[in-house]
């Protein structure tokens, strides 16, 4: 039994318009809000991109085998600013030794953004596993979340976005799978593995800049991985 079904890449994520300043006291949900621009008096757009992911399992003595997972991409062109929150949260709760629970949660969050600013992203990756009353359950929370910098705009290739579907699939197999706990973080993490190489290819071939006077000629494209498991 499912939470609900895990989304699928997105192409790309769509600018709208925001015109105002993106506060701490924003609620977490698992909807994503985007990019947002607004141009100011002197004619320039500024920029605030927000990107929140999260997986969620809860499994208890009705819903004794729970999973949940997300596998989402966000690409943000020059921004002033981006907050990018990916969460993996699995819960078991008051099974018994005779039919204990097995709660899965998976999140990979995959963000890209452009210019002077981009390499000063606020990032948050958290996983949290809680078992509740429940001693001979099993609990596994894994959150995987990756960083691409680049000095100018790029979009993912179609290569990218293909290898990257199948990588999804394959995410979405693993959390309802009946493998031992060990396992599944050790295939989680080649996973992971996998979408950092894919990323790291792709930023190679991001737009460079030239020139002495270009005040990013020195920004190298990076591409940041962060892991979190309990």
């Amino acid at each position: 039994m499912h939470h609900r079904k895990p989304r699928t890449p997105k192409s790309s994520t769509t600018a709208v318009r925001l015109g105002a300043v993106v506060t701490a006291g924003l609620a977490i949900t698992a909807a994503t809000t985007t990019a947002r621009a607004t141009p100011n008096r002197t004619g320039f757009a500024h920029q605030v991109a927000i990107a929140v992911d999260t997986a969620l399992s809860h499994a208890d003595r009705t819903h004794v085998n729970q999973s949940d997972s997300s596998f989402a991409i966000h690409e943000y062109g020059p921004t002033i600013a981006v907050t990018a929150n990916n969460r993996a949260t699995a819960v078991s709760a008051g099974c018994s030794l005779n039919n204990p629970c097995r709660s899965v949660a998976l999140s990979y969050q995959i963000v890209t953004t452009a210019g002077r600013n981009a390499r000063l992203i606020n990032a948050t990756d958290i996983s949290r596993s809680v078992n509740e009353h429940c001693p001979a359950c099993e609990t596994v929370s894994a959150a995987y979340q990756f960083v691409v910098a680049t000095p100018r705009q790029f979009s993912l290739s179609r290569q990218a976005r293909s290898e990257l579907n199948g990588i999804n699939r394959q995410v979405d197999a693993l959390r309802a799978s009946r493998l031992p706990i060990d396992q599944i973080t050790h295939h989680a993490d080649e996973l992971a593995r996998q979408v950092k190489a894919i990323l790291d290819r792709e930023a190679a071939r991001a737009p460079r800049t030239s020139g002495t006077t270009d005040p990013l000629a020195n920004f190298a494209p990076t591409v940041t991985m962060h892991r979190h498991i309990r």
